[in-house]
């Protein structure tokens, strides 16, 4: 039986907190205007207003009824915008559906037997030659090791919820059907209340193979 991971946790914290993720996306590709692209985990909608400034045909999904309400409340009624309360492990789509399927900080709320899951869905809707776009914290992130550890790698922290903190290799694994045009680790030094803690995040880009 699948778990539901955290759907509850995930539920309470946009139904309490709102916008949980602030600030803009710092990282968006250059696409024609007319693409159909996919977003898993749209949660409050930080990265789909970026997407929509760029004019393509998005389809943004999230298990979340808060967190998709309050994407779907992002949208302008003059985007190409449809916004589905989905499950990443069973996306209700058709095979072949989508030019670009972007993944940003979803798969490291997942169990590692449901990112396998997950990213055999990405593949599975996209067509051959597609793009995933891939985003997660690293294990170099300053927050690796705080909290509960649930799998290696794994961390609960006191809000109740799983991050995963990949390595480059685990990447790669994860999404070797496919062919990799770029996996590389960004970090950066962030100041909270006056001391500096380092971010770090795996960001890759992977291509469907002809079929």
């Amino acid at each position: 039986m699948m778990q539901h991971w955290d759907r509850d946790t995930w539920d309470k914290d946009y139904s309490a907190r709102g916008h949980v993720w602030g600030g803009s996306v710092h990282v968006l590709p250059t696409l024609p205007a007319s693409a159909r692209v996919l977003e898993l985990g749209c949660g409050n909608g930080k990265t789909l207003t970026g997407m929509l400034q760029r004019g393509w045909d998005v389809i943004a999904t999230d298990f979340s009824l808060p967190a998709a309400v309050l994407s779907r409340k992002a949208v302008p009624d003059t985007a190409s915008c449809e916004v589905v309360l989905s499950d990443a492990r069973v996306l209700p789509f058709r095979s072949g559906s989508f030019e670009d399927v972007f993944v940003y900080h979803v798969l490291g709320h997942l169990t590692a037997a449901d990112q396998v899951v997950c990213a055999r869905e990405i593949g599975r809707v996209l067509r051959s030659r597609g793009r995933i776009f891939f985003c997660a914290f690293s294990e170099k992130d300053f927050r690796f090791g705080n909290g509960i550890m649930t799998e290696p790698g794994t961390f609960m922290r006191g809000n109740g919820i799983r991050t995963h903190y990949f390595t480059l290799d685990e990447v790669r694994t994860l999404f070797s059907p496919c062919d990799e045009e770029s996996v590389d680790t960004r970090s950066w030094s962030m100041r909270v209340r006056g001391k500096d803690y380092i971010r770090s995040e795996i960001q890759a880009v992977f291509v469907k193979r002809n079929i």
